[in-house]
């Protein structure tokens, strides 16, 4: 691709990205642009060369295993701990340790409660995502299956009262357990009110009461006799009444309450990673825009929406009268985290002597820069308040690498004149050498981690891409409850206990993939703070909504105290390999895995490669909507090259197989206007030869990383474009 480049030192920088930095983020930071632009330099000098050699030793380390695996494949966990302790893959675990974190925001440290991931290069998605610290749960459940459609509580575009009287009784149980009165119940509330700081509640009877543990009430605004709005807290999240008669929801209660406001996504990583499709500097400057428009409180999206423009822009602060009559302020926003992308990815947005650069080290230098502005409290709003930029890496292979980013966040702060251990780190266990070696990755970031997470996806791809020739791998399906996913998953949250994590950091789990399945995410998804996670991963702001239902079930910090005695998870487990072994499959079975696992890629690539969409709802085999992005590619396509390379598939089948799933996503997609169908053009259609070199160069491409394939391909569509 070619560019019009600004020739600054060795660096060749396009224009619009130099323009971006020079005009509209380094002003008023402090940081001149040309020394700006000289430290991306030094860094891709001094520090790319060991970039260079960790990528190196990934393909070194999984050339060995290749062999070791290929020479016997029977072989005992026992042997092949030792063989991984011999290559340098499994290191030697340290003395015990706590991490010694410091300036951590309290949305980190202290509250547990449901985190959202959006594309930062849709203006539209990070607003909403910033602005669902605070959701309705009356609109929650109204609008989705947590509330049935029996006996006359249908969905209807007109208000349904038989659906409505559903949705307050479900709003006064979650009242009776959260906030109890200490005589009766919130069902039979008729009048809420303050006295002398305290809430006081009226029943229908008469009787009066107040809240069974007081302290909960913590504010309110309006006239304290007859308030506009009550503030509650449990477990550190709040719990807004709003009360008064402006609606026919307000004027049919009892008690004149039109909604209960809960505390929703404490926090929300903006992602320039998986969920995007940023493949040039044009796309990178979109992104960079829109994390500076956040970082200012100036990002707005205009839409249409019922026939007339909206406008979104971030939401102010919630302002309140404390019980002793103080001022009281909450965020209205969620506190935003950055994910950069992985220390494998390359961009020629920037070269130095002609070569592209280490992406991730143009993301730290860009998105840090504009972080200062929050740090210098020159925006609207305050993101951190402590001062702080949160920093999500992703595909981090053991505590080498975490060291070389630890190193390069030092060096930026230096640069761009920000407090030593400013720019703290999220560190996802999403690669099975930093499972197996997670406490040593959490000592080379101890003074500034604030973040570990278990990922299905990503993780049993680089599980399948791993031990390619061990031998073919069990369904997906049946990996969910395999040892080594179970130990995985108590692993991550055993060692960040011990750690020293709670009060510090988040130990988080991961998405629900379901947005429009929000009744069984209800019923499965408390099961993240009963292993002791402090927060997990959600689709939607409605699904944080709910999902925030489950951090008033469960206080979090008390179940971390009681897993704290517990052994930790088995090595031997984790490295359990998940193996088909001597169960056959019948050819229907088959198939079916192989249907599933081909419209996924289908159904996805068609949006990333043809219209530049990194994250979506797309609708699987059975036509029920998934939110999926990059790490959805990587497990399938992986799946697919173990099965071809072990013999359970052949090329043929696989290929007959895309072209009919072909068909079908194309009809799945055929309401959409700017869609280009995939069939019977397949080999004009740049989508699904993308979707073809997944799944046939899924053994070649380092690490089953899916990104090398997509580029290239997006970029060819681009270019067709022009």
């Amino acid at each position: 691709m070619t560019y019009n480049t600004v020739k600054i030192g060795s660096l060749d920088v396009e224009r619009s990205l130099y323009v971006l930095v020079n005009e509209e983020i380094a002003p008023e930071t402090g940081v001149d642009p040309a020394e700006f632009w000289q430290t991306l330099e030094s860094l891709v000098r001094e520090l790319g060369p060991k970039n260079a050699e960790l990528l190196d030793k990934r393909d070194d380390l999984q050339r060995r295993i290749d062999q070791w695996l290929g020479e016997g494949r029977n072989r005992s966990t026992a042997e092949q701990k030792s063989f991984l302790e011999d290559i340098g893959y499994l290191v030697r675990e340290g003395d015990d340790f706590s991490v010694a974190v410091e300036g951590v925001d309290d949305e980190i440290s202290t509250i547990a409660g449901p985190q959202l991931v959006v594309p930062v290069d849709n203006s539209r998605y990070a607003l909403n995502a910033a602005n669902a610290r605070w959701g309705s749960l009356y609109d929650a459940t109204y609008g989705t299956d947590v509330i049935t459609e029996e006996r006359g509580c249908r969905r209807t575009s007109r208000y349904n009262p038989v659906r409505g009287a559903k949705v307050i009784a479900f709003g006064r149980d979650f009242l009776d357990r959260a906030a109890p009165l200490a005589i009766g119940s919130h069902h039979f509330a008729v009048k809420y009110s303050t006295e002398n700081g305290r809430l006081a509640v009226v029943m229908g009877d008469g009787t009066r009461s107040g809240l069974g543990r007081a302290e909960q009430f913590v504010g309110y605004t309006g006239d304290p006799e007859n308030p506009d709005k009550v503030l509650l807290r449990n477990n550190h999240l709040h719990i807004e009444i709003g009360i008064g008669e402006r609606d026919y929801i307000g004027k049919a209660d009892l008690a004149s309450v039109h909604d209960i406001q809960l505390e929703s996504a404490i926090t929300t990583i903006m992602d320039c990673e998986d969920s995007v499709s940023a493949v040039d500097a044009e796309d990178k400057v979109r992104v960079y825009r829109n994390w500076l428009g956040l970082m200012m409180g100036t990002l707005s999206s205009s839409f249409e929406k019922d026939g007339r423009v909206v406008e979104r822009v971030l939401e102010p602060n919630r302002e309140y009268i404390d019980p002793a009559g103080g001022a009281l302020s909450l965020s209205g926003r969620s506190l935003m985290l950055v994910r950069n992308v992985g220390l494998h990815m390359y961009t020629d947005a920037v070269t130095l002597d002609g070569e592209p650069i280490p992406e991730g080290f143009l993301d730290i230098m860009v998105t840090a820069l504009a972080a200062r502005h929050d740090m210098l409290g020159h925006g609207r709003f305050s993101n951190s308040r402590s001062g702080q930029m949160y920093v999500v890496k992703p595909k981090l292979h053991g505590p080498e690498e975490v060291s070389a980013t630890v190193e390069l966040f030092g060096r930026v702060e230096d640069a761009l004149g920000m407090q030593p251990n400013s720019i703290k780190i999220g560190i996802m266990d999403e690669e099975r050498r930093t499972t197996v070696n997670l406490k040593e990755c959490i000592r080379a970031a101890r003074e500034r981690v604030i973040f570990i997470n278990t990922g299905f996806l990503d993780r049993t791809g680089d599980e399948i891409h791993t031990d390619m020739e061990a031998g073919a791998m069990m369904p997906k399906e049946d990996m969910k409850m395999a040892p080594w996913l179970m130990a995985y998953e108590d692993w991550n949250v055993d060692v960040g206990l011990e750690c020293g994590l709670p009060g510090v950091a988040q130990i988080g789990k991961g998405m629900w993939p379901a947005p429009d399945r929000m009744a069984a995410m209800v019923e499965a998804k408390v099961n993240h703070p009963r292993a002791g996670a402090n927060t997990a991963w959600v689709p939607s702001p409605t699904a944080a909504t709910l999902h925030a239902l489950h951090y008033h079930e469960v206080n979090v910090s008390n179940r971390q105290r009681e897993l704290d005695s517990r052994t930790r998870a088995r090595l031997d487990d984790i490295l359990t390999i998940p193996l088909l072994g001597d169960r056959k499959l019948d050819a229907r079975g088959i198939q079916k895995e192989l249907d599933n696992n081909v419209q996924g890629i289908l159904g996805y690539v068609v949006r990333w490669v043809g219209q530049g969409v990194g994250c979506s709802k797309v609708p699987d085999i059975n036509d029920v909507g998934l939110m999926e992005d990059r790490a959805t590619l990587r497990i399938s396509s992986q799946h697919i090259a173990n099965w071809l390379r072990h013999g359970v598939v052949s090329e043929e089948q696989v290929m007959e197989t895309m072209k009919g799933m072909a068909h079908v996503v194309d009809q799945q997609n055929a309401g959409d206007p700017a869609y280009s169908d995939m069939s019977p053009g397949f080999d004009d259609s740049v989508e699904f030869q993308a979707a073809i070199d997944l799944v046939f160069k899924g053994r070649e491409v380092p690490n089953g990383y899916t990104e090398p394939v997509l580029h290239a391909r997006r970029r060819e569509m681009k270019a067709r474009s022009l």
